[in-house]
């Protein structure tokens, strides 16, 4: 079962459905459809409101002439060890400067969450038993310290970030 998480909590009731050959969305759905099938699509049609399936292979820069008709990009976590949505999320928000939804889709893991927020990621599709029972208890694991730059923005920190670094007390 998949629920849509956001930080505001879960879902009720989502429109987005990420077609397959197998699944197609449905009367009150919208599809999420891979990037050739709508780079096709939105060259055929003056739409919007367009959801997008970004595979971690896939060039997330060709959307730019396009972000004004989409809506939603999904990217893909196919694997634990596949991290290249992180950087589809990270281009898309500071580089792009897309501001509609992006959603993580795949094996989406609960440590993984707070770095996908980071990122710019804005809704989750969560299957993970873990995930989805520490989502709904609230447990969303922290990072105490980042030395990376962030796409979202959050507190100011002052100073060098090797310098605000708290060593455990001896």
């Amino acid at each position: 079962m998949t629920k849509i998480w956001t930080q505001a909590g879960f879902a009720g009731n989502d429109p987005w459905v990420v077609e397959t050959e197998e699944l197609k969305a449905g009367e009150g759905q919208r599809p999420v459809i891979g990037l050739a099938a709508f780079l096709a699509d939105v060259e055929a049609s003056n739409e919007g409101g367009y959801g997008v399936l970004i595979a971690p292979a896939d060039d997330v820069t060709v959307l730019a002439p396009y972000l004004d008709r989409i809506a939603l990009v999904a990217v893909a976590f196919p694997a634990f060890n596949d991290g290249r949505a992180f950087s589809h999320a990270s281009l898309l928000r500071s580089r792009l400067g897309f501001g509609g939804e992006v959603r993580a889709v795949g094996d989406v893991l609960i440590d993984q969450i707070p770095h996908m927020l980071r990122t710019g990621i804005t809704s989750f599709a969560v299957t993970n038993p873990v995930a989805l029972a520490r989502l709904a208890e609230g447990r969303l694991p922290g990072i105490a310290e980042h030395y990376q730059p962030t796409a979202v923005g959050g507190e100011a920190a002052t100073g060098y970030s090797w310098r605000r670094i708290t060593l455990p007390a001896e």
